[in-house]
């Protein structure tokens, strides 16, 4: 990378050599841990240290849904790719890529596969990595619930909105209108750690101080997803402040997300 700034290659020069002790310490503690329930047996293993960085290209181009497997055994993500190759949005679940970059990516992963690996491990790579996408994407889906469920229960449009105070730019989940000056803002937070609550309370905090320094006539609501229902109440005590003018508190259910919303349109009055 130019400038001194580091490359994957460097990130993984950093740990390789503590990655390899504990490799062999957890495939020992594995070994001992299960020792009266190991069994060999013949599995199909891709042998990786035979082929060279053309046979590995001409792979992935021939058949694209083995890359996300490939980059998750190396620790590679899209961003790496993107940094080091200059490879735009790609999809590593489902790419599609020429020959020149298939032939470029090929190079720069090659370095880091092992020797071989079982075609099971790989699978059960890409399933791990693709369940974890697709959680996380149901979870995103929660914020655009909310905010449907806001235009369908208010007069007002609510749309995400960004503005700026002293020069540092935020984001609201939901505003309106959706240009001039802010009336209804309204952040959309999950919240799914005991752990998480200090830091994301203050990110609500500062976010609805800002809003008030930028538009002294708004309303700023909070809609909260927090599992730990007990707690709620310490939560709301939390964001006790002049600066907030309501928290309410909304499951994934569309009758709970629903009746958040009712709530807090009517507590700010829209």
């Amino acid at each position: 990378m130019p400038d001194k700034y580091g490359s994957h290659a460097d990130y993984m020069d950093w740990v390789k050599g503590d990655a390899d002790s504990r490799q062999e310490v957890i495939a020992d503690a594995l070994r001992k841990a299960f020792y009266n329930f190991i069994e060999k047996r013949e599995v199909e293993v891709i042998i990786f240290s035979s082929m060279t960085a053309f046979d590995l290209a001409k792979a992935i181009v021939n058949r694209p849904l083995i890359l996300k497997s490939l980059l998750a055994a190396c620790n590679i993500a899209a961003r790496a790719i993107e940094r080091d190759l200059g490879i735009r949005n790609l999809d590593t679940y489902n790419p599609r890529l020429n020959e020149d970059q298939a032939k470029v990516i090929a190079g720069y992963i090659k370095p880091f596969l092992p020797s071989y690996l079982e075609i099971p491990t790989l699978s059960r790579i890409d399933r791990v990595a693709f369940i974890d996408k697709e959680i996380r994407k149901k979870k995103g889906r929660w914020e655009k619930k909310v905010l449907e469920s806001l235009n369908r229960f208010s007069n007002l449009e609510f749309h995400k909105r960004m503005f700026v105070v002293e020069g540092e730019q935020f984001e609201l989940d939901a505003a309106s209108p959706k240009v001039g000056n802010i009336k209804i803002g309204i952040d959309i937070k999950r919240i799914e750690a005991r752990r998480d609550i200090h830091k994301r309370c203050d990110e609500i905090f500062n976010k609805a101080a800002k809003i008030k320094v930028a538009f002294s006539s708004s309303k700023f609501g909070v809609i909260v997803y927090y599992p730990f229902i007990e707690e709620h109440i310490n939560i709301q005590n939390r964001l006790r402040s002049d600066n907030i003018d309501g928290v309410v508190f909304a499951s994934e259910v569309k009758e709970s997300i629903g009746n958040a919303v009712k709530m807090l349109l009517s507590t700010l009055r829209v």
